[in-house]
């Protein structure tokens, strides 16, 4: 997963054979400080790839958090989906109705994307607040460990507990500084 945040970046970066290169130079990866250059958002750049032995991505997101009043506040917004866009009211994608058979925990074909290269700017934008900006990739559901070990066991998972999960991996944050 990488992140990354700057201004005017090309259209076509993801497809370009020096998009690393260009991510760097024309702004700052995760980790780092984007002081603003106007008032208008930053482009940020996302990629995530699936890992080769566990499930398709399911949807990726961006997290924004700021200080209110002294008190945290987060918005989740849903960037890319396995079954197309996010609604642009809601910002969430719709449920792509991937599942597993927690009998066997055979991870389903035909649901979750190999890759996601999505470029995004904040549609609540202000230029004059504080904020940190992370993305987050979710995987299609998957068995939980307790799942695989009653399985390998020929025992019932223990009431209560879950049987499935959604893996995950985030960046690290983009703190965005006002001028």
């Amino acid at each position: 997963m990488r992140l990354f945040a700057g201004y005017d970046y090309p259209e076509e970066i993801f497809e370009r054979s020096d998009f690393a290169t260009l991510a760097y130079s024309q702004g700052v990866p995760m980790g780092g400080d984007l002081s603003l250059e106007s008032s208008r958002s930053p482009t940020f750049l996302a990629q995530a790839s699936r890992d080769a032995h566990s499930a398709g991505l399911q949807r990726m997101q961006i997290i924004r958090g700021w200080v209110e009043e002294g008190e945290l506040k987060e918005a989740i917004f849903d960037i890319a989906c396995d079954n197309g866009s996010p609604d642009p009211s809601t910002h969430r994608c719709a449920d792509n109705g991937a599942q597993i058979d927690v009998t066997s925990c055979e991870i389903p074909s035909g649901y979750g994307q190999t890759q996601f290269d999505v470029s995004w700017t904040d549609p609540d934008f202000d230029p004059n607040r504080r904020a940190f900006y992370y993305a987050r990739v979710l995987e299609n559901p998957t068995c939980r460990w307790s799942t695989w070990e009653a399985n390998r066991q020929g025992k019932e998972v223990r009431d209560g507990l879950p049987l499935t999960i959604l893996e995950r991996a985030w960046s690290s944050p983009i703190w965005v500084k006002p001028q």
